[in-house]
């Protein structure tokens, strides 16, 4: 069984649930909102382009997840959303605009993070009693923001820098991985959360995890805090 103390979980996950459905809920609707001003209403019909949370949440990638690796006080955090519904056939320019549907994710997150570094020059001023919660709710929406943008921007498909890739590279390269879509995702699993066991057992470093997406976070958040004027 595992040990864990029900207040200081409670205390976590209360300061975790608002930034996480925040980052995946801009996340999603920043990607539909895109298409549909680029020309594809597939999720504006849906009910996709709004910032209502439950229009997005995926019961096993959004709350089931997280919640998992939280308990088995994992040392990252994990989770994903109902993928918005894109039809790149609808799209004005279809190549250039899937490039800048996929990139519409990352780049809310981006700002969300940098807003939430902002907030932390008001949180200062809040009374005592609330400061520390908003202050590690606030480091929670940075990291989880960052961490979003960053893994999505990996350049694999189904995610949105594989997409970007797509989008940039000469057809001769593209198409290949294009094609890689529907593997896409057992690849990441494979690479980021499978090597580094197998490495483990041979007395291996390889977490791909911390260098593709921990390094370029950790690279990020320097670089936001000092834009924020929080360095």
């Amino acid at each position: 069984m595992l040990d864990f103390d029900p207040v200081a979980l409670a205390y976590t996950v209360s300061a975790l649930a608002l930034p996480i459905l925040i980052a995946i809920t801009f996340h999603e609707a920043a990607h539909g909102f895109v298409a549909w001003r680029l020309g594809d209403d597939t999720a504006h019909r849906l009910g996709r382009v709004t910032f209502n949370p439950l229009r997005h949440i995926d019961g096993f990638g959004t709350i089931i997840l997280p919640a998992i690796l939280l308990l088995m006080r994992s040392p990252f955090l994990f989770g994903y959303a109902k993928p918005v519904p894109v039809r790149f056939d609808r799209l004005g320019k279809p190549r250039r605009d899937m490039m800048l549907v996929a990139a519409a994710g990352p780049a809310i997150n981006l700002a969300l993070a940098f807003i939430s570094a902002l907030l932390i020059h008001v949180a200062a001023m809040l009374p005592i009693t609330f400061r520390a919660w908003t202050f590690e709710a606030l480091n929670a929406s940075i990291y989880l923001n960052l961490l979003l943008a960053v893994f999505n921007m990996l350049p694999l498909p189904p995610l949105d820098g594989g997409r970007v890739a797509v989008a940039l590279l000469p057809a001769k390269l593209a198409l290949p991985l294009a094609r890689l879509e529907r593997w896409g995702l057992l690849i990441l699993v494979g690479a980021l959360f499978l090597l580094p066991l197998i490495g483990a057992q041979l007395g291996l470093d390889l977490n791909l995890f911390r260098w593709l997406v921990g390094v370029p976070v950790d690279m990020l958040w320097d670089l936001i805090d000092v834009l924020a004027g929080l360095s």
